[in-house]
């Protein structure tokens, strides 16, 4: 049964030919270089929209490495969307639906900085393990698109 209340986006580095050898002597123009880390990558970007409650990919988008997908990945009947940090800040983007709440995970760093001794840390310590676990459902399907 699929809820449709919520959707889970995130979008995964897939390994582009880096290769000159063809008939045109040049790369791919629509694939770019990316870092990641400290290491540089010629790819694409695979964008991924799944269920919340179920994990079911409902929309897949293959673009460039330097565009930004998030509110195309829901299919318009949700109220909530998830995503991981990399999504801060894509509720005050100029094509966000006022109706999605989205629930982003903060960055690793604040996450760490938090004092886990009084309550509100806490609180704040769970509610990301939380998100993560929501989280989580959208990774699996770049298992299968990676292989």
């Amino acid at each position: 049964m699929l809820l449709k209340t919520g959707t889970v986006v995130d979008a995964a580095l897939i390994a582009g030919p880096t290769s000159t050898k063809n008939k045109d002597k040049a790369r791919d123009p629509e694939i770019h270089s990316n870092k990641k880390g400290y290491q540089w990558y010629f790819s694409w970007k695979a964008h991924i929209g799944a269920d919340a409650e179920c994990g079911l990919v409902h929309t897949l988008r293959g673009t460039s490495v330097d565009i930004a997908e998030a509110n195309t990945l829901l299919h318009g009947d949700e109220v909530l969307a998830f995503g991981d940090a990399g999504y801060q800040g894509v509720q005050t983007r100029p094509d966000a639906n006022a109706d999605v709440t989205w629930h982003v995970t903060v960055y690793l760093g604040k996450l760490r900085a938090l004092n886990k001794d009084n309550k509100t840390g806490a609180l704040l310590d769970k509610a990301e393990k939380l998100k993560a676990d929501v989280q989580a459902k959208v990774e699996h399907p770049f298992l299968v698109i990676k292989r």
